[in-house]
């Protein structure tokens, strides 16, 4: 990190001793633009994310070593104590692993109480089978789920439910309106909590954001969100209620025959598990202000409430742990040590310029401008280095913490991915259940059924962060 008098300027070598040449920064800003593209292309690469960038830390580490970057030697802990660790290591944020880690494994465990289907099934029931209370339903279900669980775990659930109720309710017709507005809104529901989703852990945590006062800014506007695009779901897609009551009757019944029990093993671990949940959002929202955890953090939370619930399958923990997303982890890892590097090859402090250029172009224009830009990029690549990189550029700018540019990247990197179906893992997995049910969408069709409602979410971001953020 630079000194602290120092980072408004940007222009400090990182290294304490020297100015970084202007041609060691573009070659490193060379390497960070190919790691977005190849993160972009990563399909047609046919690479996990994990091995994209684990090579381009390689590549990184080794070039800053041999320029003379990188702050090597032993590390000091609180205690004044000195530490050899490799200079990679510290580069790592930890807190962002450990709540990803811990997180993953509470839901998953969790889930095999019958939880989450049990509420999923009872809400379709509870519809009588119109399709548009239906649609509100699943719509509601998918933000809180993204919220609680993670985005992909919701399209998941909410996205298969919907392919099994509206082919028994004969109605397969709606299935492309009901996964894409879905779909669409596993991002508007990811801007809902602090752990919803990962842009938002890396920038909450670097502006210092609580658990409690993320939900307090964010609900207002998820709350809208949802509305608005549920009713565009409606109108662009032509699903409105039953208007007979033999129709309603008919669906009514074929929806009663849906069993929400069917996936409870054991009435006292789904009670538990109902009982955990609680208590895990619960300390999540009190653990800035409670003695002990405030000290060990959100990610020591998530691992203790995974580490209980692991007790139930203590004698079969291993098949959870082969379940987790590793290639998740150590891509955030690698790419942890790529912004390191970047930071003291001056490019962040060069990307950073480029940003307080934008913010003076006035509170309006240029916060507006930092949202539309970070929605634009998250729309083409993983939003992710995308987060990680305008948080250490606006931590390094000193950037208040309640400053409306942090809301600005929060926004603007979870919307950007309803633009196109490659902007985050949830709209892709949503596409994926479309073509899986033999439902004919292009990239082309995606872009053309979501602009819409990207362009009003986007519209609606913006004036609320001008607006009552600014």
């Amino acid at each position: 990190m630079l000194p602290d008098a120092l980072l408004p300027l940007l222009t400090v070598s990182t290294t304490g001793h020297h100015e970084v040449p202007m041609g060691v920064t573009l070659l490193f800003s060379g390497l960070l633009v190919a790691m977005i593209v190849s993160l972009a292309l990563e399909e047609k690469l046919h690479a996990k994310k994990s091995v994209i960038v684990g090579l381009f830390a390689v590549v990184c580490l080794i070039l800053a070593d041999a320029l003379h970057l990188l702050p090597l030697g032993p590390v000091r802990n609180v205690f004044g104590e000195e530490i050899a660790l490799p200079v990679y290591i510290p580069a790592v944020d930890w807190s962002v692993i450990a709540i990803i880690l811990g997180s993953s494994l509470f839901v998953d465990i969790t889930s095999q109480s019958g939880l989450f289907t049990w509420i999923a099934i009872k809400l379709t029931k509870a519809s009588g089978g119109d399709p548009l209370k239906l649609l509100v339903a699943y719509g509601v279900m998918t933000v809180v789920f993204s919220a609680v669980l993670n985005n992909v775990t919701a399209m998941i659930i909410v996205g298969s439910l919907s392919a099994v109720s509206l082919g028994k309710l004969q109605r397969r017709e709606l299935l492309l309106g009901f996964l894409l507005t879905e779909g669409l809104l596993t991002n508007v529901g990811g801007l809902l909590t602090l752990i919803s989703s990962v842009p938002n852990i890396i920038v909450g945590g670097a502006a210092g954001i609580s658990f409690m006062q993320f939900f307090l800014v964010a609900s207002p506007f998820v709350t809208v969100a949802t509305a608005l695009t549920l009713l565009l779901a409606a109108k662009l897609f032509g699903i409105s209620r039953l208007t007979t009551e033999a129709e309603r009757q008919e669906a009514a019944g074929r929806v009663a025959a849906f069993d929400e029990t069917d996936g409870i093993e054991s009435w006292g671990f789904f009670w538990f598990g109902a009982a955990m949940t609680v208590l895990f959002i619960l300390a999540l929202a009190t653990n800035s202000v409670t003695p002990v955890l405030k000290d060990l953090g959100m990610g020591f939370v998530a691992l203790a409430f995974a580490a209980i619930m692991l007790v139930r399958y203590k004698a079969v923990a291993d098949r959870f742990y082969r379940a987790i997303d590793w290639d998740l982890l150590a891509f955030f890892a690698a790419l942890f040590a790529v912004i390191n590097v970047m930071e003291h090859a001056q490019v962040l402090a060069l990307i950073g310029r480029g940003l307080a250029w934008i913010v003076n172009l006035g509170p309006t224009l240029g916060t507006g401008a930092v949202l539309v830009s970070a929605a634009a990029f998250s729309s083409v690549t993983d939003n992710i280095p995308l987060a990680a990189m305008l948080a250490r550029i606006l931590s390094n700018m000193g950037t208040p913490a309640d400053s409306p540019l942090w809301w600005s990247v929060v926004f603007g990197a979870n919307l950007g991915g309803n633009i196109t179906p490659i902007g985050s893992a949830s709209t892709l997995v949503a596409v994926t259940i479309i073509h899986k049910n033999e439902l004919p969408l292009s990239f082309g069709g995606f872009v053309a059924k979501a602009l819409p409602f990207a362009l009003a979410q986007l519209a609606v971001a913006t004036l609320y962060v001008l607006v009552f953020l600014g």
